[in-house]
């Protein structure tokens, strides 16, 4: 998460959407860096409205305005599938190694995920909260520009971004069956998804 007092804005993280690119650009510039540890790094906007606008609310006088950034939903999942598949996680639960995306996708949609597809919902994490607390300013992953011009008009910066974090290369072969079916279960991602920038 960072923090821009002046500007009245906090760019939340969301995990596997690019945003260490945007940290490692824009940290010198913020007010407040939020690196360690990950549950705070990635707190989600629940977890924001709870813990961090009230701190906000009292020291600043202000309320922030809010910043994310959403990835298609099967690029979502492709994302963290590539990157559980990393040799450092061989033989660990959380390793994707040896399963196929197929799986890795039937293995999120269950109830209860088994480690290696537990990894969170985009939809979720960004979530309205019941005291009218959302997230201000959507952005997709997949079209940097506007959120690139954004960040440069808001933040008065020139932005130069360098990629971090890459997730090893694989091909992502989704049976026609298993997308269809998570695009049922999951609707929520991808209307949400759909509804930026609408």
């Amino acid at each position: 998460m960072l923090v821009f007092v002046k500007e009245r804005l906090a760019f939340l993280a969301v995990p596997k959407t690019g945003t260490t690119a945007y940290h490692a650009a824009l940290a010198p510039r913020a007010d407040m860096v939020v690196s360690n540890p990950p549950e705070l790094k990635h707190a989600p906007l629940y977890r924001y409205n709870r813990f961090f606008r009230p701190m906000f609310e009292k020291t600043c006088n202000a309320e922030l305005e809010t910043l994310a950034v959403m990835r298609e939903p099967i690029s979502w999942l492709g994302s963290w599938y590539r990157y559980r598949q990393r040799p450092y996680l061989d033989g660990k639960p959380a390793s994707t190694r040896d399963i196929s995306f197929d799986e890795f996708v039937e293995a999120y949609m269950r109830g209860v995920k088994p480690p290696f597809a537990n990894v969170g919902s985009q939809a979720r994490f960004l979530a309205p909260r019941p005291n009218g607390t959302s997230i201000t300013h959507l952005f997709r992953y997949e079209d940097p520009a506007p959120l690139n011009l954004f960040l440069t008009e808001r933040l008065k910066m020139d932005l130069e971004l360098h990629q971090h974090n890459i997730s090893p290369r694989a091909e992502l072969p989704l049976s026609p069956k298993v997308e269809q079916k998570f695009r049922r279960k999951f609707a929520a991602e991808f209307e949400l998804y759909e509804s930026i920038g609408a």
